[in-house]
């Protein structure tokens, strides 16, 4: 699954670039600002069935035939609904004519990118981790074939909001006739009890998708509304190279949720579940946050029309960025373990205490500094909220938290960035030299440190065989 995604979304990361240089700052910036609305209402559009389903399916298999009749209609009634807001919103935002035409299909385009996550949710409950795998990358595989094919025919903004409709129109007709295959067809039968029912257990979950959609995005759209379009293009040409990294997260987090689920009411499980998946999670993004830190530059050679100041601009903001995946990387696995283990409330309140702050912030600093404020803002809400989710853990789940692992991970970053900082000041090797002799420095430091020990790949091998 993760080499699968490895292959895709960072190729999908490049044609974007490319696609912003070639459609240009200004344009682009306000297509972020509507993505970005678009992308919280659609988030929160199922409110919270797609995180439920996954987590009783877990737990009980019947949950499918039991409640599918109610579930499948009373997705597709919410995605419309919301559609509707997320136009009104658009709306009220100041948004008119061609541009909220634009909102509504990219809307529509997201909503049903949201019922694709929920169908997924069924795979992923029965264990179908493969086929998972490579329905997440579909979409962009299709959608990068789409966006090539339309570079020499000449792109317009029109016409990439069309092939992204396409893209995700296929597979979710691709998603529905596959979970037909394999489980049946679902009559239709919805009854309000079990909608009623479903949602009440599924706000919670709705809440902390909402609070931490606006947490992550809301930057673009405030920068396009209170700054410029061109500032909210830098964070965003930023922000997707975050995004593509943190796909590693949404790629694995949700393997441990279902564990997770599954391991209720078993805490010495859940234990060694995220004393494992400590080390899953974070050990690989060292090395991609130290490269941002170090050559991020390297990651803007798409903007051919773009002018040093801006280059300069956008590295920076990616660099403050991926200070925020550093943080995620070490402390967002606990989030997983509370979500999933019924401890949504607090967590929901934890991250509208960031939101907040966030928020205030934004008003007061993104007039003056732009899309660097936006950035540091996003930084030190994560580190806030990541101390939160650190006092939480063992106090609402008994799970103790991996202290020693979490030094030993914290010294392996420090030592990777002081033999990084040291290859570009005194070796002067090319870009991808450095980058490898870096990761050979990091692995030497995890084994020193006592991260992985050579018995336990011992063990993984004799288990393969």
């Amino acid at each position: 699954m993760v080499l699968l995604n490895l292959l895709v979304k960072p190729g999908w990361v490049v044609l974007e670039n490319v696609v912003q240089d070639r459609i240009g700052h200004e344009l682009f910036g306000t297509f972020t600002a509507l993505l970005t609305l678009a992308t919280i209402v659609a988030a929160v559009s199922d409110l919270g069935t797609t995180q439920l389903t996954t987590k009783r399916l877990a737990a009980s298999p019947s949950f499918f035939t039991d409640f599918f009749p109610t579930l499948l209609p009373l997705r597709a009634g919410l995605g419309v609904g919301f559609l509707a807001l997320t136009v009104g919103l658009g709306w009220v935002l100041g948004y008119r004519g061609h541009w909220l035409l634009l909102l509504a299909i990219t809307a529509a385009g997201l909503l049903l990118t949201q019922y694709t996550l929920f169908l997924r949710g069924v795979l992923q409950a029965h264990q179908r981790f493969n086929t998972d795998a490579v329905l997440s990358v579909l979409e962009r595989l299709l959608l990068l074939g789409l966006v090539l094919a339309l570079l020499p025919m000449g792109l317009t903004l029109d016409r990439f909001v069309g092939v992204r409709t396409v893209a995700v129109l296929f597979t979710f007709l691709l998603l529905v006739g596959l979970i037909r295959r394999l489980y049946g067809r679902v009559a239709l039968r919805p009854r309000w009890a079990q909608a009623r029912q479903v949602l009440l257990e599924s706000l919670p979950l709705a809440f902390i998708t909402l609070v931490y959609g606006l947490n992550e995005r809301i930057d673009m759209l405030m920068l396009e509304r209170l700054v410029s379009a061109r500032e909210a293009s830098y964070y965003a040409a930023a922000y997707r190279w975050v995004d593509a990294v943190m796909m590693y997260l949404w790629t694995v987090l949700p393997l441990f949720f279902a564990r997770f689920a599954h391991a209720t009411g078993r805490p010495e499980e859940q234990q060694k579940l995220l004393w494992f998946g400590q080390r899953i999670v974070t050990v690989p993004l060292l090395l991609v946050v130290g490269f941002g830190l170090f050559r991020g530059e390297l990651l803007f050679f798409q903007f051919k029309h773009s002018t040093p100041a801006e280059l300069l601009r956008m590295t920076q903001c990616l660099q403050i960025l991926f200070l925020n995946v550093l943080v995620h990387a070490f402390f967002a696995i606990y989030s997983t373990l509370l979500t999933s283990t019924d401890h949504e409330k607090p967590v929901s309140w934890l991250v509208t205490g960031s939101i907040v702050l966030n928020t205030g912030l934004n008003f007061l600093l993104l007039p003056r500094y732009g899309a660097l404020a936006g950035a540091a803002n996003t930084l030190l809400c994560a580190v806030v909220v990541s101390v939160g989710y650190v006092w939480l853990v063992p106090r609402r789940t008994g799970v103790q938290l991996p202290l020693a692992v979490l030094w030993r991970l914290a010294l392996a970053f420090g030592g990777l960035c002081a033999g990084w900082y040291a290859l570009r000041t005194y070796a002067g090797l090319p870009w991808w030299l450095e980058t490898g002799v870096a990761g050979i420095w990091l692995l030497v430091l995890i084994f020193a440190l006592g991260i992985v020990s050579m018995s336990e790949l011992r063990q993984l091998r004799k288990k393969n065989e």
